[in-house]
């Protein structure tokens, strides 16, 4: 074993900082990347030198029909597998299947529809695609769970849309602009906050459910 790799953390990729308050904690270097691909991948390039796996949770919008927010999806392709059948067994009713990673944000259902049809993912972020290339770079442990924010049939209004500051903060005042240009998309506004809220409170139910260190791989402290 390599001095200090009994400390190294697991690395997790997210995309808001509210993500990110929910999964912090020891043992776990987590970076909110707020749809900035590269600084995301920067900051993960940074960590990986010092970590002992990747792994890309928050939550994430629905590609497949009849997934609903507060849904598990635990990726099976590229990942780990053991460390993917940690995560299955430990959060509830999780689905197993591919995470699609993209470098823009999958508002419409008719864009979700395509997504589905063309490549089969159950789920779409703007994380695991970076968190993914990362691990393979450093031959790292890879893992993707994500839990449902917005189902497949939902196209998210334009308020929605805006929502998200590149450092992954909350831009209220962007919401406030769209939601003033067009006051009927408040409904759907409402909604949406209230879906993604189920799929925040399944985050925080699922980091509780793997422990401290995200079900990661556990480093063998015996070298015989």
């Amino acid at each position: 074993m390599t001095p200090g790799a009994a400390s190294a953390p697991i690395v997790a990729a997210t995309g808001l900082q509210r993500e990110a308050r929910i999964l912090a904690g020891p043992g776990v270097a987590v970076v909110a990347g707020g749809g900035d691909h590269a600084r995301l991948e920067a900051e993960l390039e940074r960590l990986a030198a010092g970590a002992r796996g990747i792994i890309s949770i928050g939550i994430a919008g629905a590609l497949a029909p009849g997934l609903r927010p507060g849904d598990w999806i635990v990726a099976d392709d590229g990942a780990d597998p053991d460390w993917a059948a940690r995560l299955a067994a430990r959060l509830p009713g999780a689905r197993r299947g591919p995470i699609l990673g993209v470098d823009a944000m999958v508002a419409e259902a008719a864009g979700k529809a395509a997504l589905h049809r063309e490549t089969g993912a159950l789920a779409v972020d703007m994380e695991t695609h970076v968190a993914a290339r990362v691990a393979r770079r450093h031959s790292l442990p890879f893992a993707a769970a994500r839990a449902i924010s917005d189902g497949a049939d939902r196209t998210l209004p334009p308020a929605a849309r805006v929502g998200m500051r590149p450092d992954g903060g909350m831009d209220l005042p962007a919401v406030l602009r769209a939601l003033a240009r067009d006051p009927r998309q408040l409904p759907a506004l409402i909604r949406t906050g209230i879906e993604a809220e189920r799929g925040f409170r399944a985050l925080l139910r699922g980091h509780r459910r793997l422990g401290p260190a995200l079900a990661g791989p556990v480093v063998d402290l015996d070298p015989a």
